[in-house]
């Protein structure tokens, strides 16, 4: 499922814990394709769509794509694998009825951007002693190149850009669903800032 990250909070059980949850708006999805692994994409997996917008905001390419489908097309589409595609028609709606409360699932989001960063921030370096003479080098990264080879090495830990990646956070426990609403509330923290696009899995590990 595609959903938005709403915020954190926490969820106090019937026994009196207090659970660090993060909710989530999950968006309701429609069948754009279905891809079947006789056909000529040679796998099982399903296409859907979310966000929808007027025909003309989108390329004709985009737009012809989902001729089959009522209504307005969607802006933004994405493919789940899955190993019993017949079970999908093109133009229906898939249902909040993939999990339940205590299920795992895996999340997947854009970490946020933390832009140029040191590596004291970055990598968790200590930093230079604060004292006896030491002059404006507290953060630095010191010595990091090579003498022999006269170069850096790949992989060295430099500074530089932060964040804005694609990271998973495996086996998430769900604890609160409202399947008439979409919303959800997980375990735990997910990535990305409040607002951001996530994609939950049942997690397979």
């Amino acid at each position: 499922m595609i959903g938005k990250k709403v915020k954190m909070g926490n969820v106090f059980m019937e026994d009196g814990r207090s659970i660090p949850v993060t909710f989530i708006d999950l968006f309701p999805l429609t069948v754009t394709q279905v891809k079947r692994a006789d056909g000529p994409d040679g796998y099982s997996a399903i296409q859907v769509g979310y966000n929808r917008v007027s025909g003309h905001r989108l390329t004709r390419a985009r737009s012809g794509h989902q001729k089959k489908i009522e209504g307005k097309p969607f802006k933004n589409l994405i493919e789940f694998r899955i190993d019993n595609p017949s079970n999908y028609e093109i133009g229906k709606e898939v249902g909040f009825d993939f999990a339940k409360i205590g299920d795992r699932v895996d999340v997947i989001g854009i970490s946020k951007g933390r832009g140029f960063t040191g590596v004291v921030k970055r990598y968790h370096f200590r930093g230079a002693p604060a004292s006896h003479g030491t002059s404006q080098v507290h953060r630095k990264p010191m010595s990091g190149g090579a003498t022999d080879a006269a170069r850096v090495f790949k992989g060295t830990r430099k500074p530089g850009h932060m964040g804005a990646i694609n990271v998973t956070v495996k086996r998430l426990e769900i604890v609160l669903f409202d399947r008439e609403t979409g919303i959800l509330a997980l375990k735990g923290a997910v990535p990305g800032p409040s607002g951001g696009l996530v994609r939950i899995i049942p997690s397979r590990s």
